[in-house]
C-alpha cells in the first residue's frame, strides 16, 4: 500500500497510508477529542483551513448519511485518523466515510501514532502541517513547503465560509421572535434550535451592516461561530447593536467579537479546545456543564469580578475548568451575553441548550 506522510512545520514526520482523496493539502494541525460526531466535525465551517486529527482510535463505524451535515460541504483542509473502520454499520448510512472524503476531495491519512501526534501538539502547540499521499520530494523540502503555507494568526476567513445571500429559517409552531443571525460560519443546527423555540431566523452574510441587521426588525441579534483570527474582524456593526440596546447572543467566534466590541483583546490558545467534553463552570451558579468546543482563540478578560466597558459594566460569566480560559461574557446593564462554546450540540452533550431559552427570555423582557 502507498505510504503517505503527515509533515509538521517543526520537522516532525508521521508515516501512514492514504485515506480519502489522494494528493496534498496544507493547514493548521489541530486535534478533536470527540468520541462521536465526525460528520458534524467535518462539515463545521469553523474548521476551514485546518487539518483535524481525531483522537478516538476508530473512525468511520457509522458511515455517512445525508441528514447530519452541518453545512453545504466538508470544510476541513485535511483529515487524520488512526484506524479507519473496515465496514459501515448503521441503518442511516448511505456511503462510507472514505468514499465521502474522496467525493469531497478531502486529503487524509491513517497513522498508527495519533496519540503521539496529540501529545506533540499539546507540548508544542498547534502548528502548520501538510499531508502528502504520494510524496516525491525529500522530507526537508516538504517541511519547507509547510513552513511557507499560511498560518492562522491574522487569517480573515469568516466571509469565505458564510452565506453570500440572506435566507430565512422559519419558526416551528408559530413565530414568537424575529432573530437576525450574522453568519460567520454558522452550523445548520443553530438556527434549527432557535426555530424550535419560535424564532424566525434571518441568516445574514458575515459582511452585514447595522442597517442590514435592523432592516429585518429583529427582536434579537445572534453572532455565530466561525473560523479565523477574531482580531481581523470588523466589530462596528456589533458595537451599534449593543449601543442600540438590541438583545444580543453570540457563540464561539461571536463571543470573541463580543469581547472585542467591549474593548477586550483576543489571543491564540496554545492548542485550542476542540471536542465534546470540555468542562465549563457558570460563575453565577457554580453549575458545571460538559460542552462542545471548536476554537483556537480566546478573549482576555478579568476573572476577578466586573469590569467597565463602553456599554456599562460586564463580567466573565463562564470559565473553562481545565485552563481557566474565558468561556462566556455578559453585560450587566444591557441585554447582551455570549459563550465560547456550541450550545446547539451537533455533535455533543445537551447541557448548554438552556442558553437558547435564555436568549428567548431576554427577547421577551425587551418586548415587554
Amino acid at each position: 500500500m502507498n505510504t503517505a506522510l503527515l509533515v509538521l512545520e517543526d520537522g516532525r514526520v508521521f508515516h501512514g497510508t492514504p485515506y480519502g482523496a489522494e494528493g496534498e493539502t496544507f493547514g493548521e494541525m489541530v486535534f478533536n477529542t470527540g468520541m462521536t460526531g465526525y460528520q458534524e466535525t467535518l462539515t463545521d465551517p469553523s474548521y476551514h483551513r485546518q487539518i483535524v486529527a481525531m483522537t478516538a482510535p476508530h473512525i468511520g463505524n457509522t458511515g455517512v448519511n445525508d441528514e447530519d451535515p452541518e453545512s453545504r460541504r466538508v470544510w476541513v483542509a485535511g483529515y487524520v485518523v488512526r484506524e479507519p473502520s473496515r465496514i459501515v454499520s448503521n441503518w442511516r448510512a448511505t456511503r462510507s466515510l472514505d468514499d465521502y472524503l474522496k467525493e469531497q476531495g478531502v486529503v487524509g491519512i491513517a497513522i498508527p501514532g495519533t496519540r503521539a501526534l496529540t501529545r506533540h501538539l499539546r507540548e508544542r502547540g498547534a502548528m502548520r502541517a501538510g499531508i502528502f499521499t504520494a510524496p516525491s520530494e525529500p522530507v526537508e523540502e516538504l517541511v519547507e513547503r509547510v513552513r511557507r503555507s499560511p498560518g492562522m494568526e491574522g487569517a480573515d476567513l469568516a466571509a469565505e465560509v458564510a452565506t453570500t445571500e440572506p435566507y430565512v429559517v422559519p419558526a416551528i409552531g408559530g413565530r414568537r421572535y424575529t432573530v437576525a443571525a450574522v453568519d460567520l460560519g454558522i452550523k445548520g443546527m443553530t438556527p434549527q434550535r432557535m426555530a424550535e423555540r419560535g424564532c424566525e431566523v434571518h441568516v445574514l452574510p458575515a459582511t452585514a451592516t447595522f442597517a442590514d441587521i435592523m432592516a429585518v426588525k429583529p427582536d434579537g441579534v445572534f453572532f455565530s461561530n466561525g473560523p479565523g483570527d477574531p482580531a481581523t474582524a470588523d466589530v462596528s456593526a456589533l458595537r451599534e447593536v449593543l449601543g442600540a440596546g438590541v438583545p444580543f447572543f453570540g457563540i464561539c467566534f461571536g463571543n470573541q467579537l463580543f469581547g472585542r466590541a467591549l474593548g477586550l483583546s483576543t489571543y491564540k490558545l496554545r492548542y485550542g479546545h476542540r471536542g465534546v467534553n470540555q468542562p465549563v463552570q457558570d460563575v453565577r451558579t457554580g453549575k458545571v456543564e460538559i460542552s462542545a468546543h471548536n476554537h483556537g482563540f480566546a478573549v482576555d478578560a478579568p476573572l476577578d469580578g466586573p469590569f467597565e466597558t463602553p456599554f456599562g459594566p460586564a463580567e466573565v460569566s463562564h470559565v473553562n475548568l481545565n485552563d481557566r480560559c474565558v468561556e462566556g461574557l455578559r453585560l450587566l446593564e444591557r441585554p447582551a451575553f455570549s459563550v465560547q462554546y456550541h450550545p446547539e450540540a451537533a455533535a455533543g452533550p445537551h447541557d448548554a441548550a438552556y442558553l437558547f431559552d435564555e436568549f428567548c427570555e431576554v427577547m421577551s423582557r425587551a418586548q415587554a
